[in-house]
């Protein structure tokens, strides 16, 4: 893995569809954000790259749900139970509009949910707001309504 540079914001994104993975690497890129993006393909990968030590732990993950092989549930909990990996910011990045799915991660104390946008645009305005804020400050102690995030929220 190449080491992220210390200037460069380490985002992962753990998502199924190569799809998505590509169209969310270009939005990254379109906008020029100082980010050090890496993509894994499903929750076993995600998690054999969380726990290589050789690696730079990433200060977001934006992760999907529904994955082969290990799901992102299965993910979320594994990762907010684990001593080094609990305090990642966890954005649920999804295509589910089932509202029992959003309430089981925002139990499991996922940080952000984010419904996969329609459009590259659409993307690209999420990102630029998500990536260019402190998170941890904006995004901390919220209820439940505030946790699913609106497009409408930027305007």
């Amino acid at each position: 893995m190449k080491p992220a540079s210390p200037q460069f914001l380490p985002v992962l994104l753990a998502d199924d569809d190569i799809d998505d993975r590509m169209l969310f690497s270009d939005a990254i890129s379109d906008l020029k954000l100082p980010v050090d993006l890496q993509l894994v393909k499903d929750g076993a990968e995600l998690m054999d790259y969380l726990l290589t030590s050789a690696i730079i732990m990433p200060e977001i993950l934006f992760l999907d749900l529904n994955m082969p092989r290990k799901n992102g549930f299965e993910c979320l909990d594994e990762i907010k139970n684990h001593p080094s990996l609990k305090d990642i910011f966890i954005i649920i990045y999804s295509t589910t509009e089932s509202q029992k799915e959003i309430d089981d991660v925002f139990e499991q104390q996922a940080n952000l949910f984010i419904k996969k946008p329609n459009s590259f645009t659409e993307l690209k305005r999420i990102l630029s707001h998500v990536l260019t804020t402190d998170l941890k400050k904006e995004f901390s102690n919220q209820t439940k309504e505030q946790f699913i995030f609106q497009i409408k929220s930027l305007l």
